[in-house]
């Protein structure tokens, strides 16, 4: 190596040491802004509120689906052809009201000849029960032998016969008759009208139209098992109380009463059978709707109660921002057992009285100093 490469060489060593010094320097400069900047952080802004004690319902939800109380398939009971509908499909019809009517002159002819008939037979009837009696008579006076008298007796016993049957053909055609014009049997709301003025019908052929009793109206839901003992406990006492949400309906909930518990829990889901029995004047149940149900099972005293909002839930569980006297912030975790409304019950995690953070968490770490926006005693509002 030349004279000249060696100078080059050890110029480069002294660029580089250089370098390397500055480097560090800017390195340290920078942990030490790092390490200064918590001391400055601002408290954070937020809402908090008070824990509270009071009486909180136990209560169930579930998904609930709207059944009919009643649902009646009409059929024709004579065949013949309809004359006239009396009423339009999805009407309200009320029980004993004329749904349709069916040709009657078939049936009213049938009637008339079954009249006569028995008018026949009973004028027959009344000449045999003389005869009978006419020879009767007779034997008992030695004139005639006894067969005659039971020859006599006999016919006028078959004309009794003859008549009774009469008398019931008469009643079969006043019954087909009336068959001619059906009847609802209940309350309820007509569906799709299967035929139309002029058509043919059978005897008990397909329905002619469905009716359902829509009120009252039943909801079927279901509940898991770990409630029933609750549920067995308070229904001995009394109804419980069922509520129905109706989902995009802005008014108020429906109430109603726990009607029917099933006699087993289903096997392969673990849950019991419940029917709630709602009053449906305004018709906002319909059958086949899907609802939300709420069971009232009881009345948790001294329940530990904070706003919704003010738990945070994660993958590692359920906490809030307890605050501490000198107005920072300790990261708790808590035990929550069910929400009611904005309201949710705790079992573990906290005790009356403590102030919690209620909004603003966002911007919260454990040791964080706060600045709060209202005072513990006031409604926290949401931001």
């Amino acid at each position: 190596m030349t004279r000249s490469h060696r100078n080059v060489e050890a110029c480069m060593v002294r660029a580089l040491a250089s370098i390397g010094v500055a480097a560090l320097g800017l390195f340290v400069a920078g942990c030490a802004k790092q390490q200064a900047a918590p001391a400055g952080r601002p408290p954070a802004s937020v809402n908090v509120g008070k824990v509270t004690q009071k009486t909180m319902p136990v209560e169930v939800l579930a998904v609930g689906n709207v059944e009919a109380i009643s649902t009646v398939s009409i059929r024709a009971q004579v065949g013949g052809e309809v004359q006239q509908v009396h009423f339009k499909e999805g009407d309200f019809v009320t029980k004993g009201q004329v749904l349709f009517t069916i040709d009657p002159r078939p049936y009213q002819a049938a009637l008339a000849q079954a009249k006569a008939t028995l008018a026949r037979d009973k004028a027959t009837d009344v000449y045999n029960r003389a005869q009978a009696q006419r020879y009767k008579t007779l034997f008992d006076q030695g004139v005639i032998p006894a067969e005659q008298v039971d020859s006599f007796k006999s016919a006028a016993d078959a004309a009794d016969a003859v008549v009774n049957a009469d008398e019931a053909a008469v009643n079969t055609a006043e019954l087909n008759l009336e068959y001619c014009t059906i009847n609802s049997p209940l309350d309820g709301r007509t569906g799709t009208v299967m035929v139309k003025s002029g058509n043919l019908v059978k005897v008990a052929d397909v329905p002619i139209v469905v009716i359902n009793q829509v009120n009252p109206i039943y909801v079927n839901f279901t509940v898991p098992q770990q409630y029933w003992p609750d549920i067995k406990e308070h229904v001995d006492s009394g109804a419980l109380h069922v509520q129905a949400v109706i989902p995009q309906d802005a008014g108020p909930p429906i109430d109603g009463t726990l009607t029917f518990i099933d006699n087993s829990v289903d096997a392969s889901t673990g849950t019991i059978h419940l029917r709630g029995t709602f009053q449906n004047q305004r018709n906002r149940l319909w059958p086949g709707l899907y609802v939300n149900i709420l069971l009232t099972l009881s009345q948790q005293p001294n329940a530990t109660v904070v706003p919704s909002h003010a738990i945070i839930t994660t993958q590692q569980g359920s906490y809030v921002y307890v605050v501490r006297p000198n107005n920072t912030v300790e990261q708790r975790t808590v035990v929550a057992t069910r929400t009611i409304g904005d309201e949710t019950v705790v079992d573990k995690g906290l005790k009356p009285g403590e102030t919690i953070v209620t909004d603003g968490q966002i911007n919260l770490i454990p040791g964080a100093p706060i600045d709060a926006k209202n005072r513990a005693d006031e409604p926290a509002k949401v931001q």
